[in-house]
């Protein structure tokens, strides 16, 4: 990423040369898949060090150009890819050398080169803080990323960092430098953040807002939006909330190039108002000449804005695969861009006219072109500016002041009543204290008094009781008599109740001993009946081992008839091959078969050897042809069909042969052998070759056109096999993609397919399913935010919910990330809110936020949850902080 930043401003007074600045634009360019670097350099012919500051090379105004290298990304990690092949960076030469190849390259030179290694406070530091800094004195200055789609001006310009601050971008470290320098008591800080979207200036802090004017003033020059929000910012933190408001709105698409490509230019602009000292007058009055009178102090208000942008990515369409609306964002991105170089060649070259009304983008910085500030790239660094300090007298300042002393009159008097009330409230509460206090001990007096009296009273009645059974004893016969003739009756009673006892006890036995001899009798039966089987169970075990041994026999037999005929059909296209060498008088090895050319792809680079022979590849077609190997599909021979399919599957993995299948009738021929062969290898191959084609989008409305999907759905019924259910799985996936299918893929059954092989539970399988659904999930969103589709996620509809919220936190990666990333997408729309916290997919939401190991999916889950009424609601009922 290559990035250039500037400054300037207006005065009343003479032109002010600035002794230190950075006029700081990133952009980068299209060197290498792996890395970012200047798209428009400026070509060294000498050998001095170009990486001058303006005050170093004597140029006050000049613009100054930086390039940042991004490090590689987890596909170029795994593809082991290198910046030396095509890429050398001298930070200490302050120069970078492209390589054209082995013994040539070109060099080129900036002010500052940032290696792949520099964190973002480096890169802060050398780009933009100077710039920063000359703002806050009073200039006006530009700090602007350009570059290749997918190659981090967003990281670079508009990170927020969340819990990681080392990663904060440059937008949040210049407000913290900004909010750190000026006092807000007599200070004026406020912002503007917008998008630039098809020649459109839409506010990202009102998305209703969509369709801002740029007003020019014809005296002074100056460019504002008149239209747009302006919020004061008082804290950092209500700042960065702005920000991350601005960045759910801004418009970001998924390419080959990138999976979050922003579409549209993001322009923050903020607006500095700082009061300066002003000059007194003493005046005698005419009333009382012993009375002098001093004239109130006119207020200097200097203006300053700093504008900083992250423009969208420039892209190639042939290489992003960008068609229809994304085409058009494409072009519309580009002519943008263009515009802007063209303006910037015009001022490097002195031109009378710089074409500043050829794009809104141009015209939005039209007094950044001139007068009050330079620009950036291309011949950015021959750009020079005279810079001026705008400043103005302010008399509204005199009136706000007196209200911040009469508001601070009236914030001191409350906080005399409140300290009053506060003292009331303190006696108060003491008062209650000590009754509180008293009470208490009121109670404990009146619980112990209360304990005495219950032993007085214990005590009492065992004083009774000795007493009673005293004189029991002492008429101890008379109780004698009384309790024999109670005896006499208790007697009779009692042997009653024993007659009674032993009649139920009788019956009891009588009834246990049924029981016991039922259960004997179902006992022996039980026996019998498993001596029964043991004789059945031993037949059917003879049977099967019979049945084992029958398999065993016929499927030695199907192997030996395999190798047959595969000997065969090989001997037969040799034959084939020579009798055609003879025909045209030619020599050489015959064709080795289709099966060994099929092993040679698969493990082959399709490159030439080094002793010049072709590549398996250009063998193939040069021996055999692409309509002969298409041809055997429909061969009868079950071998040949199997070789064949295989073959094909092994060409159609290559993008280059893929438009050359279909053409050829390939497709059609792939999905007729799906539709009739029950072959689970033909079937598994097939499939596998229908996935690699519906890689490409010119082939996935072909395969919709004729059936595909669905024949993939009744293959994903029928199949048990997982490698199979594997490549029907990623041929789904792939289809999920489009934009333009998603109706027709769910009306035909594409996603109850997919969710149907959730049943096989193997994780490669698992995680096609996941894939697909997350695809799904961000062609919805998408088409949700471009206002073409309405209504629930057709994926809610089908029932696909309960499955992502049970696998959101699964232990396998490929299958977490994509449904993390599906789940984020689905949460982005109001009308999918109330089905995702009935099913629980907000306490999943509220963890990727935390605990996602991929700050992007961690971000955009934040994003979300901040953002939806509902969710922020069920969060406030449950005390869950985000």
């Amino acid at each position: 990423m290559a990035s250039s930043a500037y400054r300037n401003g207006t005065s009343k007074g003479a032109p002010k040369p600035l002794a230190s600045y950075t006029k700081s634009s990133s952009f980068k360019s299209r060197l290498h898949p792996s890395q970012s670097s200047g798209a428009v350099l400026r070509r060294s012919s000498y050998g001095q060090n170009a990486a001058a500051a303006a005050g170093d090379d004597g140029v006050p105004g000049r613009v100054r150009v930086a390039v940042r290298l991004r490090p590689r990304n987890a596909e170029e990690l795994v593809a082991d890819a290198d910046f030396a092949d095509c890429v050398e960076l001298q930070p200490e030469l302050k120069r970078l050398k492209i390589r054209k190849n082995n013994w040539d390259s070109d060099t080129y030179e900036f002010d500052e080169v940032l290696t792949e290694f520099a964190s973002q406070k480096r890169v802060y530091e050398v780009v933009a803080k100077p710039v920063v800094e000359s703002v806050l004195e009073g200039y006006n200055g530009t700090v602007m990323a350009y570059g290749q789609t997918g190659t981090g001006k967003t990281f670079t310009v508009g990170h927020l960092g969340g819990d990681d601050t080392s990663a904060r971008g440059i937008m949040v470290r210049a407000m913290e430098d900004i909010l750190a320098d000026v006092s807000l008591d007599t200070d004026s800080l406020s912002v503007s953040y917008l998008q630039l979207y098809m020649e459109t200036i839409q506010d990202l802090l009102d998305p209703g807002n969509d369709n801002i004017t740029i007003v020019e003033d014809s005296k002074t020059g100056d460019v504002s939006l008149p239209g747009a929000t302006i919020v004061e910012i008082r804290d950092q933190q209500s700042f960065v909330e702005l920000l991350r408001l601005g960045d759910a709105h801004r418009i970001a698409a998924n390419t080959k190039l990138n999976a979050e490509s922003s579409r549209s230019h993001a322009i923050l602009m903020v607006h500095v108002k700082r009061s300066v000292g002003g000059g007194e007058d003493a005046f005698s009055s005419e009333v009382d000449n012993s009375s002098h009178l001093v004239k109130p102090v006119k207020p200097l208000v200097r203006k300053s804005k700093l504008v900083l942008i992250d423009l969208a990515g420039s892209e190639r369409v042939h290489k992003s695969g960008s068609e229809g609306h994304m085409l058009e964002e494409a072009k519309s991105i580009n002519l943008s861009l263009s515009a802007l170089g063209k303006c910037i060649n015009a001022l490097a070259e002195n031109s009378a006219h710089v074409p500043v009304r050829d794009s809104k983008l141009t015209r939005l910085l039209k007094d950044s072109f001139g007068g009050e500030m330079p620009l950036i790239f291309l011949q950015a660094m021959k750009v020079e500016n005279m810079l001026k300090i705008k400043e103005e007298f302010d008399y509204k300042s005199l009136s706000r002041k007196l209200e911040i002393q009469v508001d601070k009159l009236i914030v001191e008097n409350e906080r005399q009543q409140k300290a009053f009330d506060d003292e009331v409230e303190r006696i108060n509460q003491e008062a209650e204290n000590r009754i509180t206090e008293v009470e208490r001990s009121f109670a404990e007096a009146l619980q112990k008094e209360r304990l005495k009296c219950q032993m007085e009273y214990i005590e009492s009645v065992k004083k009774l009781e000795e007493k009673m059974v005293a004189n029991q004893k002492k008429h101890g016969r008379d109780s004698f008599l009384n309790e024999k003739c109670n005896g006499e009756v208790l007697g009779t009673s009692t042997s009653e109740e024993v007659s009674e006892i032993k009649k139920l006890l009788q019956n009891e036995t009588q009834l246990r001993k049924t029981a016991e001899e039922e259960v004997k009798k179902l006992k022996s039966q039980l026996e019998n009946f498993m001596q029964s089987m043991a004789g059945g169970d031993a037949e059917i075990v003879k049977v099967h081992r019979m049945l084992e041994d029958e398999t065993h026999k016929n499927k030695k037999l199907e192997e030996d008839i395999l190798i047959l005929q595969s000997q065969l059909l090989q001997l037969t296209v040799e034959a084939d091959q020579t009798r055609r060498h003879l025909d045209r008088g030619g020599s050489g090895n015959a064709f080795a078969g289709l099966d060994s050319f099929a092993s040679q792809m698969r493990h082959s680079q399709f490159k030439d050897s080094a002793n010049g022979q072709k590549a398996p590849m250009a063998t193939l077609f040069e021996q055999v042809g692409l309509q002969k190997i298409l041809s055997l599909l429909e061969s009868e021979d079950a071998n040949t069909q199997i070789h064949a399919v295989k073959v094909v599957a092994n060409l159609a993995a290559e993008e280059a042969n893929q438009e050359k299948i279909v053409e050829a009738g390939g497709l059609t021929s792939l999905l007729m052998l799906l539709r009739s062969y029950e072959d689970d290898t033909v079937r598994r191959v097939a499939a596998g070759a229908i996935a690699n084609l519906a890689m490409n989008e010119a082939n996935q409305e072909l395969i919709m056109t004729q059936g595909g999907i669905s024949l993939l759905s009744m293959t994903a019924a029928d199949a048990e096999d997982p490698q199979t259910l594997r490549m029907v799985a990623g041929a789904i996936a792939n289809l999920c993609g489009n934009d333009k299918l998603q109706m027709k893929l769910r009306s035909e059954g594409g996603i109850k397919a997919l969710l149907g092989m959730v049943r096989c539970g193997h994780p490669d399988v698992l995680s096609q399913v996941a894939r697909g659904i997350a695809n799904f999930a961000k062609c919805e969103s998408r088409a949700s935010m471009q206002g073409t589709k309405g209504g629930r996620s057709l994926l809610i509809e089908d029932g696909a919910l309960p499955w992502i919220v049970q696998n959101a936190n699964s232990e396998a990666s490929p299958i977490r990330r994509h449904i993390e990333l599906a789940l984020c997408h689905l949460a982005q729309h109001e009308v999918n809110a109330k089905d995702l916290i009935g099913g629980g997919a907000l306490w999943e939401l509220v963890r990727i936020s935390r605990d996602c190991s991929r700050e992007d999916i961690r971000s955009l889950a934040r994003r979300t949850l901040n953002s939806s009424p509902s969710f922020r609601a069920e969060m406030r009922r449950l005390r869950i902080e985000c």
